[in-house]
């Protein structure tokens, strides 16, 4: 903790109650929530499992685990060290059926969501939102008001209550009904005496009144369809056993605040929680801390409310706020020490922030006002006039003004640790082609100065959106300047993506001309592009598809003998491949093509940062594969065609993560200032900041939530303008030593561009650039050094090694790296599905095991009931064994009808076996799936125990194999993996391992060894030699024929 600040220091050793750290950009967040978390299990004796740590990201999730890691000397079991959505569907898995949901359930994300939808939309009974000449136009936007209905934990029930009292007061404010039609207008007689003037005013004052009745009436009517709509789409979620990502947190929350036992279990466990990016919770998220952290109130916070650029509305401010009121005795501390910026860039973005006053946190907390019940009073709520009077003053007078109005409880003005100046600077140039112009001469520059002290990797260009970096990307290109787009999204849209896609696509349908010509163009084919326009041409001239041509081509002149031969091999892939897709799931069919064509050997040739990359994005799309086989009976090609369709058309491109390998090479990084979020940069620069790119124009939800069932309170002013400004805080908060802001003002079209306000803001006047013409040609400074393949793939080492790595290795490096590096796709093996099978099946037995023998039960609420008679048929029967073996079961990945239902008996007779075997008393596992951390020699081990049971003088491990007994002379390597676990029982569990037992389930019978001393120093040894190995290896392949003959890789090795 030498190197900590005092401020860090008090954050990281606060010992109990509530804690409110307000993190600013830079100020070692990061560090300060991993700290204390290691400080919390090796200082304070918390057990590692008994502290949850909820991020947003896996990333995050992922780099906070190894942070942590590498501050504890020793090993530890599972950490809970997860993502909102992760932490939920684990709690969920194990108690779904406390809440009448299944424990297997599927998750669906909008694509899925939307075919639901679709594929049952006369269940919806929709009018409304139901238009005669596009039935399904608002299905993503009901999908979407669902998600934030769930944001704010809204259940179906309660948005009905609330359309029905909507419809029973209109009801009896009119006392009668009300004509649904503005036309249908009652004539009535106007009293006698009363002038034409005054009957036609009289006339109008009862149209208008008619009118407002009538829009009443449909508002009624469209908030009970959007009503009905979500609880239909909710039983239709329950009956398909399946939930969406919302459900997740508000089904977690839900069991929570009905069944107490199931609460008090977890909040027994969770003696300290801590929460990062707080100003990114929602309300559900929030209350769903809430309950778990009471009453002993060890809630870490770590947040800043000018870093909310995800946030709906502003509630960041809200639940900061909410959490001091929530929590009574909260301790504050401020993070203020930036270790990343110079003054004036952090003065100029403090200076500019200041402008969301007084919604910011260092006000309210000032203040002490309460933005709780506040109805915005900003430009959004004014008359015309009133805007126009705002409009009219300078921007700098309202932020002057809005300084001096805020009351200041805390500060966050941030310090800067380097005495460096930084520089800034706004360019306005004419066109947008010279302000890309100006943007890479400026790169051009600061490298041919700073020589070998910078990289590429030094410089950012941020954007508002992914669409406005295409024109920056081609400059690049253009210039011979590496660079790497970073985007979260557009896996369809990638070159090999497209060419599996395609290929796809022709499997359902020979007679699809635009991927069949993909197809033939590809390099493996080999095929001349003149020799392709000319089969165009005649497809074309003849009215025919290019299919129909392509058959006849011994029968046409002109073309290359190799020509022919390539045809005619694609043809037969077509046969081969057509017979496939009618019975195999998509992703079998995906890879046979790429293992046929030879494209999946020619893309893993080489392992330079480009393969690398093609890798990447097959691996992704198989994932994509993998996951549509796991949700649906019947993968078929054709099934996940329309699928693709549905989310193409929905505006879903593929979602991209990016491996760890993709963050090496020497690249400028272009990306969005959202995906900037975390990272820094020496050099950054903020494009096309002009009006309406940068702040946005704010696009209203389609179907906004009624305020009335909104928990989260609005902020005051232009909530939308507030989160614009503060993603621009992010973006300049980015830069180490130098931001460019920079903007143009021909972008196309009529009218020349205004700059963004945000400039004005900042008080910049505009730079004069002049551009040096044909310094684009290619970078002056030299060649630009290239990672070379093993420097790449030792970024891809895990940070973890596992038993099933280590054999990999030690049976081929070169199968090491395929499998567990460049993850490149495999077929699916029975043994797999059937194995998974029935572990999840013992697993799931010994749970309810575990509950059904509790000494002093308790009921779902916390009853005390009758202690259960222990029997067999009293603890879990064998039909009930055999319905969880069902619902464990997974269909995928058998080669046909008959070799399913052959593993499937064979499951069961595992099973009867293994249950008649138990003796009573039946064993009560003290722990099961146990995960686990250990070091050895510097190096991280994980793994999970299956099951752990006391027995006399300490514990008893046990591993199942659904596979045969191996030889006799391979015993020692067989208990390499139970000397592993009974490490990991000693450093992690901290218990005492007396014995070690494999049970095949083939024969049922247990092999048990006693726990040997110098046998697990050789095992500890030899993987000690084993990582190093891996560490200096060039991955080159083991000369085995056994080996060989049965890897997943033969036919690309």
């Amino acid at each position: 903790m030498s190197s900590l600040n005092p401020a860090q220091k008090q954050a990281i050793t606060h010992k109990s109650g509530p804690l409110l750290i307000v993190a600013g950009a830079g100020t070692g967040k990061t560090t300060v929530i991993t700290q204390r978390l290691a400080w919390l299990i090796s200082d304070q004796k918390i057990q590692p499992d008994h502290i949850l740590a909820l991020t947003f990201t896996d990333k995050a999730a992922g780099e906070m685990e190894e942070r942590v890691d590498k501050l504890l000397p020793m090993g530890y079991v599972d950490l809970w060290v997860s993502t909102f959505h992760s932490f939920c569907e684990r709690i969920l898995r194990d108690h779904a059926l406390d809440i009448g949901l299944t424990p297997d359930f599927k998750l669906l994300d909008e694509t899925d969501q939307a075919i639901l939808m679709r594929e049952n939309l006369d269940k919806f009974e929709l009018n409304y939102y139901r238009p005669l000449g596009n039935p399904t136009k608002f299905v993503a936007s009901l999908i979407k008001h669902f998600s934030r209905c769930k944001d704010e934990a809204i259940r179906p029930e309660e948005y009905l209550k609330y359309a029905e009292k909507l419809k029973l007061d209109l009801d009896q404010v009119h006392g009668r009904p009300v004509s649904h039609s503005k036309s249908e207008h009652g004539r009535g007689v106007a009293p006698q005496g009363t002038s034409l003037k005054e009957e036609g005013a009289q006339v109008e004052l009862r149209k208008k009144k008619i009118d407002e009745e009538a829009d009443q009436i449909v508002e009624s009517e469209r908030i009970n369809e959007i009503a009905n709509a979500y609880h239909t789409y909710q039983q239709l979620l329950f009956e398909k056993g399946a939930l969406d990502f919302g459900d997740l947190i508000t089904q977690a929350l839900y069991l929570f605040q009905n069944r107490p036992k199931i609460l008090n279990k977890y909040r027994e466990q969770f003696e300290y929680i801590l929460v990062d990016e707080f100003q990114d919770t929602n309300w559900a998220q929030y209350e769903l801390v809430k309950i778990l952290a009471r009453p002993k109130n060890n809630l870490t916070v770590v947040g800043d409310d000018d870093q909310s650029i995800y946030k709906f509305r502003g509630a960041s401010v809200a639940n900061i706020l909410a959490f001091k009121k929530d929590f009574t005795g909260t301790k504050e501390i401020v993070l203020t020490e930036n270790y990343r910026s110079t003054q004036n860039i952090l003065d100029l973005s403090y200076e500019f922030i200041q402008n969301n006053n007084p919604n910011r946190l260092e006000v309210q907390l000032g203040s002490g006002r309460e933005i709780e019940g506040q109805k915005s009073t900003g430009a959004k709520s004014m008359g015309l006039k009133e805007q126009k009077s705002i409009a009219a003053l300078s921007l700098e007078l309202q932020a002057r003004k809005r300084r001096l109005k805020a009351k200041k409880g805390i500060s966050k003005k941030l310090v800067a640790q380097t005495k460096d100046k930084g520089l800034i600077e706004y360019w306005l140039m004419p066109t947008l082609e010279q302000e890309i112009s100006a943007v890479i001469e400026k790169i051009l520059e600061i490298k041919k100065f700073e020589k070998d002290k910078i990289s590429y990797n030094d410089f950012a260009i941020l954007v508002r959106a992914n669409d406005y970096a295409t024109a920056f990307i081609q400059k690049l290109k253009s210039a011979e300047i590496p660079f790497q787009f970073i985007a979260s999204a557009g896996l369809y849209r990638q070159p090999i993506v497209l060419d599996i896609l395609n290929y796809l696509k022709l499997l359902d349908n020979y007679h699809e001309t635009p991927s069949l010509y993909r197809i033939l163009t590809l390099p493996i084919l080999n095929i001349p592009m003149p020799e392709v326009m000319s089969l165009m041409v005649m497809a074309k001239r003849e009215a025919r598809s290019l299919y129909e041509v392509m058959k006849r081509i011994r029968a046409l002149s002109g073309f290359k003998p190799e020509t022919v031969a390539a045809i005619e091999k694609l043809d037969g892939w077509l046969d081969k491949h057509t017979q496939l897709a009618r019975t195999q799931p998509v992703g079998e069919v995906g890879l046979k093509f790429l293992e046929d064509s030879g494209l999946l050997k020619d893309v893993t040739s080489k392992t330079d940062s480009e393969h690398l990359e093609q890798v990447n994005y097959v691996n992704q799309l198989f994932q994509v594969f993998h996951n549509f086989q796991i949700r649906h009976t019947e993968p078929t090609v054709k099934n996940y065609l329309k699928e693709l369709a549905f989310a193409q058309e929905a505006g879903d491109s593929g979602r991209i993560k990016l491996p760890e390998w993709e963050q090496g090479p020497e690249a400028v990084k272009i990306m969005t200032v959202h995906g900037a979020k975390g990272l820094e940069f020496k050099y950054v620069f903020i494009v096309n900041l002009v009006d309406k790119r940068f702040p946005t124009i704010e696009r209203r939800e389609a179907i906004e939530l009624p305020d009335a069932l909104v928990r989260e309170k609005l902020p005051e002013g232009d909530w939308h303008l507030q989160e614009e400004r503060r993603l621009f805080y992010v973006g300049i908060t980015r830069a180490k030593q130098a931001v460019f802001f920079t903007a143009a003002e021909d972008y196309g079209g009529n009218r020349k561009k205004k700059p963004s306000r945000f400039i004005e803001e900042l008080g910049l006047k505009a730079k004069a650039v002049k551009l040096k013409l044909g310094l684009l040609a290619k970078p002056e400074n030299g060649p630009i050094r290239q990672e070379n393949s093993l420097e790449l793939l030792r970024k891809a080492l895990p940070p973890y090694f596992s038993f099933t790595q280590l054999k990999a290795f030690e049976k081929c490096p070169k199968q090491y790296k395929y499998a567990h590096l460049l993850k490149i796709p495999t077929p699916g093996k029975a043994t797999f599905s059937f194995g998974q099978t029935i572990h999840t099946t013992l697993l799931n037995f010994f749970k309810l095991v575990n509950e059904r023998s509790n000494a002093s039960q308790q009921d779902l609420f916390g009853n005390q009931i009758a202690k259960r008679t222990e029997t067999k048929e009293a603890l879990v029967s064998w039909s009930e064994l055999q319905q969880i073996y069902q619902s464990a079961w997974i269909d995928s990945w058998y080669e046909d009808v008959k070799q399913k239902q052959k593993y499937k008996k064979r499951g069961i007779d595992f099973l009867k076996r293994f249950y008649d075997s138990l003796l009573l008393p039946w064993p009560k596992p003290i722990d099961l799936e146990k995960g686990f951390t250990i070091t050895i020699n510097g190096q991280r081990i994980k793994g999970k125990i299956d099951r752990i049971d006391s027995i006399a003088g300490g514990i008893e491990i046990i591993d199942y194999k659904t596979s045969e007994r191996p030889p006799e002379e391979e015993k020692d390597a067989e208990l390499e993996q139970l000397h592993i676990y009974a490490m990991a029982a000693r450093e992690a569990l901290k218990m005492n391992p007396v014995k070690l037992t494999y049970i095949y389930l083939a024969t049922e019978k247990p092999y048990s060894y006693k726990v040997d001393e110098k046998a697990i120093e050789k095992t500890k040894a030899e993987i000690s030699k084993t990582i190093e190995e891996i560490l200096k290896s060039d991955f080159a392949a083991t000369a085995s024929k056994f080996v060989c003959v049965h890897c997943d890789f033969r036919e690309i090795c």
